[in-house]
């Protein structure tokens, strides 16, 4: 995207920048999750997406709410 500007730039370069602004935004995610209580279970899900099945497995909580997924081939 920079190139098509002119602005041509290393791969290294963006590779710091990652390191130093990808922790911005974990810290404000961090402060902005919910709480979750001690009981949870995983569950293990087919979904298709674009045609291909995936496996889906949820982490949810024991008020049936989704905490957190893993998507896999």
């Amino acid at each position: 995207m920079m190139a098509e500007r002119g602005v041509f730039v290393d791969r290294s370069t963006l590779h710091r920048w990652v390191i130093r602004l990808v922790p911005l935004p974990d810290k404000m995610f961090y402060w902005s999750k919910r709480a979750v209580g001690r009981r949870w279970r995983m569950d293990e899900t087919y979904i298709k997406i674009k045609g291909q099945w995936k496996y889906r497995y949820p982490a949810v909580d024991t008020a049936g709410q989704t905490i957190d997924f893993l998507l896999t081939a």
